[in-house]
């Protein structure tokens, strides 16, 4: 008879340990699982700010495209005036010494 209780009791045993490793197998799961979800999330994340960054990239690209553009026109037109200036000095030294 003490035989049977002592089988009972460490199949009872056997049990717990059993669902505590179930439980323990699922809450490493479930903890895996998060952090894969978490993964995935940040991975997200960094390709939208590199799609953001891009833009930013291209946006910039565009803008100093257009500011060296100015800057040519307005070198051209300094450059105008430094030449109408002078053709203007000419003709005046020209009307002063007739």
């Amino acid at each position: 008879m003490m035989n049977k209780t002592g089988l009972k009791i460490s199949a009872l045993l056997l049990v717990g340990a059993l669902a505590t490793g179930c439980v323990n197998t699922a809450e490493i799961e479930a903890t895996a699982n998060r952090a894969a979800a978490d993964a995935a999330a940040a991975a997200s994340a960094a390709e939208a700010a590199r799609a953001s960054a891009d833009r930013a990239a291209q946006a910039a690209a565009a803008a100093q495209s257009t500011a060296d553009q100015a800057l040519s026109a307005a070198t051209e037109a300094q450059a105008c005036c430094e030449a109408n200036r002078e053709s203007m000095e000419r003709m005046f030294q020209k009307s002063m010494s007739k």
